[in-house]
């Protein structure tokens, strides 16, 4: 029998049913799991879709990037989803949009139809990144509990980032067309897992269709200004015509934002000084990180002439090691809080990409594969921290929301990166300037990012009363309680 949902304050978890954490846990991590490996399984697959298909490296770009722009471009209505039919509703309904395209995109005919099924496949990760945090909100009351909940549900896109690299060129030696369908049964499995979680809380939350349409548009004109500026040159009317259509949508998205009634970003969420160091380590984490493995999974294959396989292999020890630090990450920040992850994971990742940068160009594959690991360590030890905090720092209500927010910073990351970086590398006679410039690029973005999280509060030695020290608090105080309609279970 099923208890009527109730308000509850910050912190505390509103279900309208006695459900299983770990059940709800799970199917957010499977959820996770899919949605990192299709923006990983990808990169070293690129080379035999081309082959396959045909299309130039702006084509490939597109493969990338219509899974990650869709990502971004549909996260910030998706966090509100979350909001307005329940978080297990709208986990449930991405899951199943996902699987769906994931199929369309192992039986594309053709590059167009691949691009337009990877469109789609990004609407569905769209609305399970956001909802799968706000799953792991309301299964864990409390704070200390729900940040080893998130470090766990980090594990899932630490094993899709050591997996898909070597999965997506072990599938590419039969078909490059089964790294779509591995998402099938994994899919199955998350749906079944959300049977047993707790019915989540809903509230009427108005639609900002104007917000949304100018953050596709805004997103998706400066992703096609980056990538045709590769392959036609910066100065063509196209790409022009695209700057300043992401200007001008632009602006109408900061209007809406500011002077809407029902804002997709309450400008107070941005106003946040741990949501904002928050986003800006998502985006220089995305960008730096898959900006890298996309242009070496290029370089490796059409450079030196690894096979699919190897070059899969060749990011085995940097995805790995990933793995490993996901886990110990959200302790260290109990212990010394989150500013002290963070600021190291950035670093380390900024003396990674510039040691890549300049080493030089006859070095052995090995080698390139041990001088990834800073990137491989800092990465996730940077960002389970930085998620808890960003979970803990706002409204039960408003999780969703803020998440979404979070996520399409850690996506625009990614998209731009590949854009940017694909346009460095389009000419194959200047292709390892391109790279060196793109790995600068990215060591600048991860260098910004920790350099910002010196400004979160430090965190008191150690525990209290003996307990376990928790997630300190948000350097700027909490954000007020939204007033809300009456909740109903979904």
């Amino acid at each position: 029998m099923s208890l009527p949902a109730s308000s509850a304050p910050h912190g505390r978890a509103v279900t309208g049913r006695r459900g299983q954490p770990g059940a709800a846990l799970a199917a957010a991590l499977l959820g996770f799991f899919v949605i990192t490996l299709d923006a990983l399984v990808v990169n070293v697959a690129l080379p035999a879709i081309r082959t396959d298909l045909g299309g130039g490296i702006t084509g490939l770009q597109w493969v990338i990037d219509g899974y990650t722009l869709m990502f971004a471009a549909l996260l910030l209505s998706a966090g509100s989803l979350s909001d307005r039919v329940g978080a297990r509703r709208a986990f449930g309904l991405g899951l199943v949009v996902f699987v769906a395209a994931s199929a369309a995109c192992g039986l594309a005919p053709n590059l167009p139809s691949l691009i337009g099924a990877r469109l789609v496949q990004g609407a569905g990760a769209a609305a399970m990144m956001p909802t799968s945090l706000a799953l792991i909100r309301e299964a864990y009351t409390n704070p200390v509990k729900r940040g080893r909940a998130v470090a766990l549900w980090a594990v899932g896109g630490a094993v899709a980032s050591a997996a898909g690299p070597v999965a997506g060129g072990a599938a590419t030696l039969i078909s490059w067309r089964v790294i779509f369908f591995i998402n099938l049964p994994v899919g199955i499995v998350a749906l079944l897992l959300l049977a047993f979680a707790a019915r989540s809380p809903s509230r009427r939350v108005p639609f900002d269709a104007v917000g949304q349409i100018s953050a596709v548009l805004a997103m998706g004109a400066l992703t096609f200004a980056a990538i045709e500026a590769g392959s036609a040159g910066f100065t063509t009317p196209r790409v022009w015509a695209a700057t300043l259509l992401t200007v001008a949508a632009a602006v109408v998205f900061v209007r809406a934002q500011a002077r809407g009634r029902h804002p997709m970003v309450p400008p107070a969420l941005l106003r946040h000084r741990t949501v904002v160091i928050a986003c800006g380590a998502g985006f220089a984490f995305m960008a730096a990180f898959y900006g890298m493995v996309f242009v070496f999974s290029i370089y490796l294959q059409q450079q030196r002439g690894l096979s699919a396989l190897a070059t899969g292999l060749a990011f085995v020890p940097m995805t790995v090691l990933s793995a490993f630090i996901n886990p110990l990450s959200a302790r260290a920040a109990e212990h010394y809080g989150p500013r002290v992850p963070i600021v190291c994971g950035m670093f380390l990742m900024t003396g990674g990409l510039l040691l890549l940068a300049l080493v030089p160009a006859g070095t052995p594959t090995w080698a390139l594969a041990l001088l990834m690991l800073p990137v491989g360590m800092g990465g996730p030890l940077a960002m389970p921290p930085t998620t808890a905090l960003l979970v803990n720092s706002v409204p039960a209500q408003q999780t969703g929301t803020a998440s979404g927010v979070f996520n399409t910073s850690r996506q625009l990351g990614g998209a731009l990166a590949v854009a940017v970086f694909g346009a460095l590398i389009a000419d194959q006679t200047h292709f390892l300037p391109g790279l060196r410039l793109s790995l600068v690029l990215a060591a600048l973005a991860t260098l910004a990012a920790g350099t910002a999280g010196l400004y979160l509060r430090p965190a008191p030695a150690g525990p209290r009363n003996g307990e376990t020290a928790s997630i300190p608090a948000p350097t700027s105080p909490p954000l007020p309680e939204p007033r809300r309609e009456k909740d109903t279970p979904r």
